[in-house]
This record gives structure tokens, sequence and C-alpha cells, in this order.
């Protein structure tokens, strides 16, 4: 099918005279989880991982993904017709350099302008541009062609998020917008990435699996803010709550909406790194286009009193979960009947049964054995491995509540582990320990803090292939920016109070198990250490989840490592026990004792 597929792609990309073509996996809002109808790189391939790119030539067609995905794609991916190229790997090129030693000069790659932000279009133009290659727009996306049985788009309500959770009315998020436009002496400023939509008009969708964003663009000038949506997802309520600050569109009108700045010759804000190159083109000529990034990604990752409240509350509610779930794990394991798939399904059953919840905030990962070394690994009912009572489990799951959005992961061992299994456990326990505790200068980015994590690893050789943090969102996407600890994703965006965060070293042996452990926490002012003219900043925990006590070598902790651990483990019990059955705190008590 992937050959057939592959093979009608050529037959256009002949007819639209390029060489090759490029499918990357997001969408014309730069989303990292994107809708059905626009899973074109998942189509084209079969790799259903959510980042990588897809390029297609005459002769041959590759994948290029990073290390969280190679396993995946190993197994997901026809070696006869698409080859995996690895991404950060020595030796291997990006796909841009691969291009650049394929093609010969005169040779066009094509792409969907709405599928690549302005700034990566420079930089690939630039790129291909020193051996005389053409980069080619290509206005009709290539895939979709082809894609005879394509999902229509969804069409599911929008709600209203409350100001009891939100903190925040649209009407002074607007204003704030505002007031950084005219600072910047813009008139007005496009905005087109789902959850920056979300969290500016507060509204929340379903039409995106796990994210609650709805499929919009917007305009906001110094009196109007346009919403374009589809308008069979407006109803009263809705058209209350954004009353007269919000003028509502068709979604496809966006297009007039631009060519009318353009037409007026407005001064046009817009975000090189989420606005595509096709909303670049139809303000051009014409629009007077200033680039830099929006003020909404930093008012958003910024949480407010409320929101920081909403994500301690959703986090005593998906502890008792976690503690409900181990628990029931452990009583059933034994009985040969428990899967990777049942692990999903008792999860999503338990959170579903919670107040506020509002499903899962991404497909859970549970991964037993080997599979646990599959970063992101799923689960599929052909690969869905029965959990046994021995080894080692890995489970990375979350809830979406209206008052806030969690991401947990926890490792445990379902018999005695062995002793190098103890080690690379407590190693990367030690990491997450070590930058919760660690407090840091006001201006910090999350690269300058990333190797703390890794330290423990890094003292007997081993290392994990991905980053340590990325931000969440207020009952919204569960990885969001600017910050990130990371060495490679972080753009230097300082860590500020009010930004939350995950934090999740990792060590993973092929073939045999995998180990995270995870918490989210909320960066907090730490006036305790605040010396001089430089404010400290530090991490305030809050996922509230028991760590696997069997899996801890105790001789390996440093005492100051001891009394958190113990610490955190009495913080858990006394927050999650008034909200437990009597037989879940016994558990939860054994599960907590201290070392």
């Amino acid at each position: 099918m992937i050959k057939e597929r592959l093979a009608r792609l050529r037959d256009l990309m002949q007819q639209n005279s390029v060489q090759a073509y490029i499918i990357p996996s997001t969408d014309p809002h730069q989303s990292e989880y994107v809708p059905a109808l626009w899973q074109r790189r998942p189509f084209i391939s079969g790799f259903t991982g959510s980042a990588g790119d897809v390029v297609v030539t005459k002769e041959l067609a590759g994948l290029w993904t990073d290390s969280r995905y190679f396993l995946q794609a190993e197994q997901q991916l026809d070696s006869e017709v698409l080859t995996l190229f690895r991404v950060g790997l020595p030796d291997v090129p990006s796909f841009e350099d691969w291009l650049v030693s394929t093609l010969a000069k005169g040779d066009a790659v094509g792409l969907d302008p709405r599928l690549t932000s302005y700034n990566g279009y420079k930089k690939l133009a630039a790129r291909l541009a020193e051996r005389g290659i053409e980069l080619a727009p290509v206005d009709q996306n290539l895939v979709d062609a082809i894609w005879d049985e394509r999902p229509a788009p969804p069409s599911a309500a929008v709600a209203p998020q409350e100001i009891r959770y939100a903190g925040e009315s649209l009407e002074d998020k607007l204003n704030r917008l505002r007031e950084k436009m005219a600072a910047e002496d813009t008139a007005a400023h496009v905005l087109t990435t789902l959850d920056a939509i979300a969290w500016l008009f507060n509204i929340r969708g379903q039409d995106v699996d796990f994210n609650p964003v709805v499929i919009a663009h917007a305009i906001v000038d110094a009196t109007s803010a346009t919403l374009y949506i589809d308008p069979s997802k407006i109803d009263d309520g809705l058209s209350s709550h954004l009353g007269s600050a919000v003028r509502l569109q068709p979604y496809h009108d966006f297009q007039d909406g631009l060519r009318g700045l353009a037409k007026a010759g407005s001064r046009v804000w817009l975000d090189p790194a989420t606005c595509n190159q096709w909303v670049v083109e139809q303000l051009s000529p014409g629009a007077e286009l200033f680039f830099k990034a929006s003020p909404v990604t930093l008012f958003k990752a910024i949480k407010n009193d409320v929101e920081i409240q909403g994500f301690r509350d959703a986090h005593v509610r998906d502890g008792v979960a976690m503690v409900r779930f181990f628990k029931w794990l452990n009583e059933n394991v034994s009985g040969g009947e428990v899967t990777e798939l049942s692990i999903d399904a008792k999860l999503a059953e338990i959170r579903g049964s919670l107040e506020l919840s509002r499903g899962a905030s991404f497909a859970t990962i549970a991964g037993y054995e080997g599979h646990g070394a599959i970063i992101h690994y799923s689960a599929t009912p052909e690969s869905s491995s029965t959990v046994k009572p021995k080894g080692i489990l890995l489970v990375d799951s979350g809830g979406q509540y209206l008052d806030g959005t969690t991401d947990i992961t926890r490792t445990v061992a379902l018999r005695t582990p062995t002793v190098e299994q103890k080690d690379r456990f407590t190693r990367v326990l030690k990491g997450l320990i070590r930058i919760t505790l660690q407090p840091f200068p006001q201006g910090t980015a999350g690269r300058q803090i990333d190797s703390l994590a890794r330290l423990p690893l890094w003292e007997v050789g081993l290392n994990f292939g991905h980053g340590v943090g990325h931000g969440i969102g207020s009952y919204l996407n569960v990885h969001e920016g600017p910050q990130s600890i990371s060495f490679y994703r972080c753009t230097g965006v300082s860590l500020e109070p009010g930004m939350v965060t995950s934090i999740e070293p990792g060590f993973y042996k092929e073939g045999e198990y995998g180990i995270r452990t995870e918490n989210l926490a909320v960066v907090r002012e730490a006036p305790e250490v605040t010396s001089g003219e430089t404010a400290f900043r530090r991490f305030e925990t809050l996922t509230l989840c028991p760590i696997d006590l069997l899996l801890v070598d105790r001789s390996l902790l440093a005492s100051d490592e001891i009394a958190w651990l113990n610490d955190y483990h009495r913080e858990v019990r006394d927050a999650l026990s008034p909200h437990l059955e009597p037989d879940e705190v016994a558990w939860l008590k054994s599960a907590t004792k201290a070392i």
C-alpha cells in the first residue's frame, strides 16, 4: 500500500516539475499533534510517531526522525521503499544536507507552503540555493491529491474556558496583547498556533486528540479581534462568551483577512517560528511585516495564581488515580490478564471517573520490558504484551482536567529487580532530585541545567537521547513552549516564575527495559537563597505519586537526596490519603515508607 502511494505521489511530482517533495509532520498551524485530515506523513510512510519528516525523490524516499522514535520507526517502516535516517547520530545527514548532496543544480524541491514556518522556509531555501536548487511552493498538497478517503474536518462544538479556571478574562488578555503591539508600533497581530488562540480567547475544543484546541486563525488589531473558525462549532453559549470583543468569521475567510491587511499596507506582527510561509505570501506585497516571537507564547507559559492552584488541585486528583492504578496493577498482574492495552484502558477508566476530567493528555505509553526502551511506544492489538510478575514496566500517562493538565511517568519493578536495574533507576532518580533541589539565578535557561539530570549517568558512561523537560499547558497542550530543559530544544528562553515544566530523565536498554521518572514542577521565587542583586528561582514539585522503592539503591543516594525522597513521599501521603479508601491508604503508606 505504501509503495503504491509513493508511486502515485511521484507521478504528481513529475507533473508539477519537482524532483523532490517534502512531507512534514505538521499542519497549517505548526502543530505537534494534528487532526486526522492532516496526518499526511503517517499516510505516506506508515510511521505514526509524532515527529519526523519524509522526503521523496524519484529514486528514494526517507524518513528523518529523532532518537525517541528509532525503534518505533524500525518496526513500522517498509525498508524496501523507505529509508530511516536517525537524526542526531554521527554521519547521518539532515534532510536538507541530503537533498543538497542528492539533487542536481537546477532541480526543484516542492512543498506545501502552509506546512513550513517562515523561518524554516527561509533556512531551507538558503541551503538549497547554495547548490543551485530551487525551493518551489506547490499550492495543492500532493499527498491530499492521492488520499482517496481522507477524513473530514472535525466538527465538535467549542466551549468557553471559564474565568474560574482561566484566571483572566479574554478582554484583559487582548488588552495585554494590544499593549505589546502598540509598543512595537504594529497595527495587527496574526495568530495561527492553536493553543495560543485557545488561551487568548479562553476557549477549548475537541479538534485534536488529547489537546483541547479548536482549528482556527485569529487577527487582532487595536480595536477588534477576529476569530476565523468553522461556524458550525459556534453555539449561543460561545457567542455570549466572546461577546462584542470578538468578531467571528468562517475559517476559510482567513485568506481574505490577510489580503485586507496587505491592501491597507498595515504593519503586521508575525511570529517567524510559527506562522507559515503561506501566510507571509498572502501579506506580500503590501503589508509591512514585523517578525518577532508572539507575546502570547510567553503570556501563556507564565501561569497566573488561579492556573497554578488549578495545577495543584488537578495533581491531587491525578495522584489519587495513580495510586488506584498501581494498587490494581499489584493485585492483578499475577493473574495473567494485564496487558499493555488493558493498562491504558484502566488508566482511562480511573481518570475518567474523577471530577473535572476531560480525558487523557496524550496516548498512554505502557512499555513492558523491551517495549519500555521505545521512548514513545504506543501499544497496538498486534504489539501489546502481557505484563507478568517479573521485569520492569514503564508507564507514561497524563490527564486533562478543566483546571490543569498532568503528565507523569513511573517505572515499577514487578519482581525483585537486578543490581543493574536498581543502579540505573537510582541514577535516573538522582538526576530528577538534583534538578528539583537546585536553585538557579534569574535568567537561567533550560539548556544550562539539562546536564544536572545526566551527571549521575555520565559518571558511569551512560546517557539518554531526549530532553529533560518541556512546558505544560493549563488544560491545553501537554507540550508547550517557549521554555524547555534540553540541550538541543532550548531556544534560550529563561525559566520564569509561573512556568510549569516536566522533569523527566531516563535510561533505556534496547530490547530489555526502559526507565524514566517524571514529575511536573512550577518555577517559583527562591528568596531563601537570593542574595545581593540577583534573584534566584527553584522548582516546586506538583506531581503526587509514589516512586517505586523496590528499585532504589539507597547506597547510591546522598543524604540530601534521601531526605528529599522521604519528604516527597510524606507529602504524597498527606495530600492523597484524605481522598482514598482505607485499603488504598494502607497501600500508599507501604509504598511511601521512609528509607
